[in-house]
Parts: structure tokens; C-alpha cells; sequence
């Protein structure tokens, strides 16, 4: 069952995963759009436009170690849209070892980073192999903005918000579930890690462009401080995410306070089960493809230190699309020259942050930087 594409997409029948293979049609890049069910993967695939214009081929896949390895090979790259990754993300992270695929995903979940730098990233690294979890608008957009700052001289510390207009996917909700009701989140302060308060809520935040104040949440934890943890230039950083949507954030502790009720006690097993169950009840159908007009996003970095003051903030549009984009372009580079970085890194430490923004400006998917640097 191996592959003469160069990439595969895991996880194609969803709603990520069909906006990754529109953009790998983009880019002309030939790809397998794999997962667990043909028939909704193909349906999937019937909806990308144009999709007879680029080299594709659908498969199904168990998901286990060994079948994941006789697909991969003769791959390349792996983009892996299949969540929660902290339990479904090892056999795909083997299967690539196994392989020499480099490896990309969609998680927002920082418990998978953690497992991904300390567990794998030296094995990965060991075979000139490219580990990035979390490549993803809610995520790598800021870090684009984060790295846009650190060009100022003397900044240490990265205070980041990211903010969006839009409906979450089936999967993104159960993430955010399997998040607040099972994993801890951190932040990192003086380079190690420091546990958010389980009980703090929602914290008020001020969102750049408009007069209102909005809610936020760390979102188990976010990316950044995985990642910048082996950054030299910075020590800080705290990351909080929200939608502009104030009732709907209001309602999330409420949504979480039912699910840890439901599942206080509960084995391991059956508490993912439970939580499975609670999501399909917040969100159970795949969301409306999104709009420009209508689903934004904003990011938005303050970076401070003893001698330094940089303010970036990035608008945007459609955060799915985004992500969609940024994984095809990844396995578009990839296919072209070596990574920046081997093992475990982020996607501006593999591709370059202006690479990336050069990326999604090409496509109408964000606007110009604003950076502000105090001197």
C-alpha cells in the first residue's frame, strides 16, 4: 500500500483536512487524502474545487502503527489533521520515524507539544527529520507577529491574544473540551514552565481596533511557550485566546463546569468517551464554509524587556483557511529544500516567519503587519 505522492493528508474527510488538500491543489503538489472512512473521504474530496486538476488519490487506513507505515512510505511529508493528538498523534509520529516523513499537524493542544519536544523531537532529529506540531492560524499567525517584534533588540517577554469570528469545527471543540477538562496548561515564566490557576475564568482583555473589552482563555495553554522555550531571546510568555462572540464566551466555563461533572470519576477511557459525547452535543456538524467578510481574526503580540518595545498586531481572515494554507505550504517547501530546523520546532523555526506572511498575504489571507517599536 505505499505511495508515489509526495505527501499525505491524514484526516482528509474533515473539515481542516479538506481545506489542507485545497491548498496543496494550489500548489500543484500531488497528495493522498487518507483516513479511516473512504466514502467520507471522497465526499469530502468532491467538494474541493478543481480537485481533477491535481494528481490525488483517497485511501483507507486503519489507524495503528503498521498500516500508517506501509502508507507513508515513499512519502515525503505528513500533514496530520487527526485530533486529540495526545491520543491519536503517537502511532502517526512513528509511523513517520519508521518512514523518514516529516511531520506536521493541526493541535492546539500544548500537552502533545510537550510530548512531541521532549519524547520524539531528538529521535526526529536524529534522522534530519522535521517535527511541528500546531501549525495552525491560532497559533503560527501570532507567532509571525511574535517573531516580527523579536527583531527589536532588548525584548524578552511575549504577552500574546489571539481573537476570531467564526463557528469551531467538531474536532476543534473537542479539543477545547479535552483541554480545560483534562490537561494542564502552562505559561512560561524565567524559561520554565508555570501552571496557569485551574479556577482563574476568563480573564479581561483589551483587543487592539475597537472600544470594547473582550474575554479570554490560555486554551490549555497555547503553543508559544513550547515553542519559545528554546528561544535564547526569550524568557516570558503568556498566550490567551477568545473569540469575539462575548455571550458565547461567557457560556465556555459553564460548558466545561458540565463536562467535568459528567466525567468526575470516571476512568481515563471513559472520560475521553464522555467528553466525545458532551462535544458532539456543543457542535455535531461540520461548520459553514467560512466568509471574509465575516470570519476575521486578529493577533496580537506585546513584547517588552529592559531596553525594548515592539506591538505587532495582524488582521486576518478566515483562521481555518489559514491553517489550511500554511500546512500546504509547508509540505510545499518541504518538498523543495530542507528545513530550517530538524527535529521539534515551530513553523517559523522551520520555514522563516516572512516566508510564511509572504504566504498568506499572497493570498488575500491577512493585511499587512502594524508594528509598532518603541526605540
Amino acid at each position: 500500500m505505499s505511495t508515489d505522492k509526495p505527501v499525505i493528508v491524514y484526516g482528509a474527510s474533515g473539515y481542516t483536512g479538506r481545506l489542507v488538500c485545497e491548498y496543496l491543489r494550489e500548489y500543484n503538489v500531488p497528495f493522498v487524502a487518507a483516513g479511516r472512512d473512504k466514502a467520507r473521504i471522497q465526499e469530502a474530496m468532491d467538494k474541493v474545487p478543481g480537485i481533477d486538476t491535481v494528481e490525488h488519490e483517497i485511501i483507507e487506513v486503519a489507524h495503528d502503527v503498521e498500516p500508517l507505515t506501509e502508507l507513508f512510505d515513499g512519502a515525503q511529508v505528513v500533514l496530520n489533521t487527526v485530533g486529540p493528538f495526545a491520543q491519536y498523534g503517537r502511532e502517526v509520529v512513528e509511523a513517520c520515524i519508521s518512514t523518514g516523513c516529516h511531520y506536521l499537524d493541526t493541535t492546539g493542544e500544548q500537552d502533545w507539544l510537550i510530548i512531541c519536544d521532549e519524547e520524539y523531537g531528538a529521535r526526529m532529529a536524529e534522522k534530519g527529520l522535521l517535527l511541528a506540531p500546531g501549525i495552525a492560524q491560532m497559533y503560527t499567525t501570532s507567532e509571525i507577529a511574535a517573531q516580527l517584534c523579536l527583531e527589536k533588540p532588548g525584548v524578552d517577554t511575549l504577552d500574546i491574544l489571539v481573537f476570531w469570528k467564526g463557528t469551531p469545527t467538531v474536532a476543534s471543540t473537542r479539543t477545547i473540551l479535552v483541554n480545560a477538562c483534562l490537561s494542564k496548561a502552562y505559561y512560561l515564566e524565567q524559561n520554565q514552565y508555570a501552571e496557569w490557576p485551574a479556577d482563574a475564568g476568563l480573564y479581561d482583555v483589551v483587543i487592539p481596533g475597537q472600544h470594547e473589552t473582550g474575554l479570554a482563555l490560555p486554551w490549555g495553554g497555547m503553543s508559544h511557550p513550547v515553542w519559545f522555550k528554546h528561544d535564547p531571546r526569550v524568557a516570558n510568555v503568556r498566550a490567551l485566546g477568545g473569540v469575539f462572540n462575548r455571550p458565547l464566551m461567557l457560556g465556555v466555563p459553564q460548558i466545561v463546569k458540565g463536562v467535568l461533572a459528567a466525567i468526575e470519576g470516571l476512568p481515563d477511557s471513559e472520560k475521553l468517551r464522555v467528553i466525545n459525547e458532551q462535544a458532539a452535543g456543543v457542535m455535531n456538524q461540520m461548520p459553514p464554509r467560512e466568509v471574509t467578510r465575516i470570519n476575521t481574526s486578529l493577533d496580537s503580540v506585546h513584547a517588552s524587556g529592559p531596553l525594548g518595545r515592539a506591538h505587532c498586531v495582524i488582521h486576518g481572515n478566515s483562521n481555518y483557511k489559514q491553517t489550511g494554507l500554511m500546512q500546504a505550504y509547508g509540505a510545499y517547501s518541504l518538498l523543495q529544500q530542507p528545513p530550517r530546523r530538524v527535529g521539534f520546532a515551530s513553523g517559523c523555526q522551520a520555514f522563516g516567519h516572512h516566508e510564511l506572511l509572504g504566504a498568506l498575504r499572497s493570498f488575500g489571507l491577512v493585511m499587512e503587519p502594524n508594528l509598532t517599536v518603541h526605540h
